[in-house]
């Protein structure tokens, strides 16, 4: 007497895939229709804040690009603001309000503002072509978009290499504003320690609170000109690029607040520490 008894074929069993997409698909059908269903739904996958809902609506989109019919014009313009970023970010940055030390202020303000720019094209094109790999990947086979996306990457790839190196050609730490909280306290012990007398003591810790409020107001108003152009040349292109991928986040901001409150931060600990000194020195 034969066996008759069988494994299940495919089509009947229950597989981990075919449930997964189905809770997807119902996701994407009910959160615009009934915000209950959706919930359940939502709920059912695990989500319970907004970035958990934020997680389920990527995962259900399952074109690699939203609108691929604009994606090549979005690439493409937002690849223009970045060459155009590139020639007029840190261009013709002029201070007026120092007398002879106008020229001296500009240059460096100049240097915060192209590093600040600098390091930003750099994340900005980083980021697309990682997104572009990860979207090509996401193609089937046989999906138009996969052409789209494989030009696309490979574009990114050529323009990521003219961003490697450090234009700036100083340190990323020394901008950074890691070191000054040490910097004023060394300052601050050789001021006390090399100089004999109370009043040079007192005059070289106003000339050292004067310097950090000069480079707290240098790295300030860097900050503020490379915010401005970065937002005039990129913010709406990259968007709109980001817009045509569809379901993918936003694209990445600039350092520019960074810096800024690394300058309140230098002017904050100057208005402090410094203040804390004279006080010691004119009452020892």
């Amino acid at each position: 007497m034969s066996d008759t008894t069988t494994d299940a074929g495919p089509e009947e069993r229950n597989l981990i895939l075919d449930e997964f997409d189905e809770k997807l698909a119902a996701f994407n059908a009910f959160r615009k229709s009934d915000d209950a269903k959706a919930d359940e739904v939502f709920k059912d996958l695990g989500g319970s804040d907004p970035v958990g809902r934020d997680i389920i609506l990527q995962l259900a989109g399952k074109r690699p690009l939203g609108h691929p019919e604009k994606f090549m014009s979005a690439h493409t313009g937002a690849v223009r603001s970045l060459e155009v970023l590139d020639r007029n970010g840190a261009r013709g940055v002029r201070i007026r309000i120092l007398g002879p030390l106008n020229p001296v202020a500009g240059f460096l303000v100049q240097l915060v503002t192209r590093f600040i720019v600098s390091n930003h094209q750099k994340s900005l094109v980083n980021n697309i072509r990682k997104l572009y790999a990860r979207r090509e990947a996401n193609c089937m086979p046989d999906d138009s978009s996969r052409r789209l996306l494989w030009r696309a990457r490979r574009d990114a790839d050529l323009v990521y290499e003219g961003f490697k190196k450090n234009p700036v050609g100083v340190p990323s730490f020394l901008l950074g504003g890691a070191i000054f909280s040490a910097g004023i306290s060394a300052a601050m012990d050789a001021i006390v320690n090399s100089a004999s007398g109370r009043w040079t003591r007192l005059v070289l810790a106003l000339g050292l609170f004067a310097l950090l409020g000069a480079v707290s107001w240098i790295i300030l108003r860097g900050a503020a000109v490379a915010r401005r152009r970065i937002s005039l040349a990129t913010d709406r292109p990259f968007s709109a690029l980001y817009e045509t991928i569809g379901r993918c986040g936003n694209p990445p901001k600039d350092q520019s607040k960074t810096f800024a409150l690394i300058a309140m931060i230098i002017l904050a600990v100057s208005w402090v520490l410094i203040p804390v000194g004279l006080i010691g020195i004119l009452f020892e």
